[in-house]
């Protein structure tokens, strides 16, 4: 009586099993057939560009390699869409290497051994089965843009030939130099899509303040048709994105950034770099320091100058002697909401205004106040830059000669260090000096961050995002 129920529970159990068998053949032959898909014809923007996963949501893969002035960063994106034409951001993965492109630009053959390391990590990061359809770009900035031509083209092409004998999609336009006004506008569209600005056209967005190495940059979304009318013709752009036209303010300036105001400021007005001469002498240094300092691969013998004024006062003259004329002071700044990005940041982590990890705000009043009272005790000092006093000036003027008035309010978040290049620059339109300002505090408030939700906020996820729209037109 016993032995039937048995039997059954055995048959039972070789059905379950047969059943299971029948399953995991049909589901592995399936998986398989995904992951070995038949080899493409040659495209230029990858029909199968997204993996589908459950209930319709799907998956894509972009690489951006930015090439600055002092490293090459790779931003490996994984974007999830779910039934909507406005992709999420699933995932970005960061990696830096040190020192940037143009340090190889007498031996370019040496700069394949990094760009090779960071293809390693986007190998790692992107499923194999998307390799060939996940495209690989890299856009260098003002770092190639300053080396002799044939020498910037030796370090692309070494760069593409790369590209082409990676795994990845890669184009003939997928190696280049960025204009400095898609730089801002790449880092644009970065900032908003990321504060959800560019997801629906009745979206508010935020203008960005960008301090590179190489230059510095504005961008925002005028408001008021006079401001599209008035400003030069090519610092307007307009661009569709999601099915969305966005019309943008954009100018970028060359030779603004930090580290190459500071030369200038170093030098004096004309620095060329001071007719040959390698020796800076300043008063916005420590009248007892001495040392080197190197930019664009020349070594600089720098001291201090006592100088017979005040050292801010000093330091601040140079300043605007260097500014002068250069910076067109944009409209309708003062009615739009600011991010700022890149030295902004460094520099406010250097006072300890705010946290490296956390970030947090500062006014720019606190970069003025902090500059009076950086150059106003100058002392050789292990612990702080000996360039703090300088570099606290130049933000200050700049601010205020970008046109931001007292009482402004802004937000401001950090990306990475970005070099530019340049745009029209207005010689006839006077700038805002600082004596211009008045002493009372000013309200412009900087909200500093490194990352919007997480995520790194440099101009490589919008650049992603053109890169891949492009692809989809041809």
């Amino acid at each position: 009586m016993m032995r039937r129920p048995k039997l059954a529970g055995v048959f039972l159990l070789l059905a379950c099993l047969f059943a299971y068998l029948v399953f995991v053949k049909r589901n592995y032959g399936a998986k398989k057939v995904e992951a070995h898909p038949p080899p493409p014809a040659p495209r230029q923007g990858g029909s199968r560009s997204a993996v589908t996963g459950a209930a319709g949501t799907s998956f894509q893969y972009g690489i951006m390699f930015d090439a600055g002035s002092t490293g090459t960063r790779i931003h490996i994106f994984k974007f999830q869409r779910e039934n909507t034409e406005t992709p999420k951001l699933a995932q970005e993965t960061f990696r830096a290497i040190k020192p940037g492109l143009s340090a190889y630009a007498d031996e370019p053959e040496k700069c394949s051994a990094g760009i090779l390391e960071l293809l390693e990590v986007a190998k790692s990061s992107v499923p194999p089965s998307l390799w060939d359809a996940t495209p690989v770009v890299l856009k260098a900035t003002a770092g190639l843009r300053l080396l002799p031509g044939e020498k910037a083209q030796q370090l692309l092409d070494k760069v593409k030939v790369l590209f082409l004998e990676s795994p990845f999609l890669s184009t003939d336009n997928s190696v280049s130099i960025m204009d400095g006004t898609d730089e801002g506008i790449s880092a644009w569209i970065t900032v908003n899509f990321l504060n959800g600005g560019v997801h629906h056209a009745d979206s508010p967005t935020v203008g960005i303040l960008d301090l590179g190495g190489g230059s510095t940059q504005i961008t925002f979304s005028p408001q008021d048709e006079k401001t599209i009318q008035t400003s030069p013709i090519d610092d307007i752009q307009s661009f569709t994105l999601f099915n969305i036209t966005h019309t943008v303010y954009a100018h970028s300036y060359l030779g603004l950034g930090l580290m190459s105001a500071r030369l200038a400021i170093l030098g004096g007005v004309d620095a060329s770099p001071l007719g040959g001469s390698t020796e800076l002498i300043s008063p916005c240094l420590a009248p007892e320091f001495s040392g080197t300092w190197e930019y664009a691969d020349v070594l600089y013998s720098v001291k201090g100058q006592k100088a017979g004024e005040p050292a801010y006062e000093a330091c601040r003259n140079k300043v605007q002697k260097v500014l002068y004329r250069k910076v067109t002071k944009a409209s309708e700044v003062a009615d739009v909401e600011f991010y700022a990005f890149s030295y902004y940041y460094d520099r406010a982590v250097d006072l300890r205004v705010i946290e490296e990890k956390t970030g947090g705000t500062i006014l720019l009043s606190d970069y003025i106040d902090s500059a009076k009272r950086v150059c106003g005790g100058l002392s050789v000092d292990p612990v702080q830059s000996p360039y703090l006093c300088l570099d606290l000036v130049y933000i200050s003027v700049l601010l205020q000669e970008l046109g931001f008035p007292p009482n402004k309010r802004f937000k401001v978040s950090l990306v990475l260090i970005l070099d530019q290049i340049p745009v029209l620059i207005l010689d006839q339109i006077p700038v805002l000096i600082l004596d211009q300002i008045p002493d009372p505090p000013l309200l412009c408030v900087l909200q500093l961050a490194r990352t919007i939700n997480q995520v790194e906020t440099s101009w490589a996820l919008g650049a992603t995002f053109h890169y891949i729209e492009s692809l989809k037109k041809h």
